[in-house]
């Protein structure tokens, strides 16, 4: 399998539960950060914003992958608990609900860390 060139690439190869997840976070990201640069990354979606990492996700067969900092990752640590963890990465299972409004909080943390 070739790897993709670009985020629409990327999420063609998704379908269902998993699709639908990452197009809602990708549409979140863009909204949230309107000038971060969108790009494939350690083939994945990849966003940064003034030249530095804002957020990574990827999709797998059980979980959803996301990439943030490892400052927003211990800014939320409580909120996080209950995930799946890696430095600076969480998994959403797909047999869960997302939590949006976390996920949207993390993005606006690392954009005013970034921003600052």
């Amino acid at each position: 399998m070739s790897k993709p060139a670009d985020v629409d690439s990327y999420l063609a190869l998704f379908d269902g539960e998993a699709r639908a997840r990452l197009d809602r976070l990708r549409a979140a990201i863009t909204r949230i950060a309107p000038d971060a640069v969108e790009s494939i990354a350690y083939d994945m979606p990849a966003y940064k914003l003034n030249g530095k990492p804002l957020v990574y996700f990827a999709g797998y067969a059980k979980h959803v992958g996301v990439y943030a900092t490892p400052s927003a990752q211990a800014a939320f640590a409580s909120e996080l608990a209950e995930y799946k963890q890696g430095k600076g990465s969480v998994q959403f299972p797909l047999n869960r609900e997302m939590p949006w409004d976390l996920l949207e909080r993390m993005i606006r943390f690392n954009v005013d860390e970034l921003s600052g």
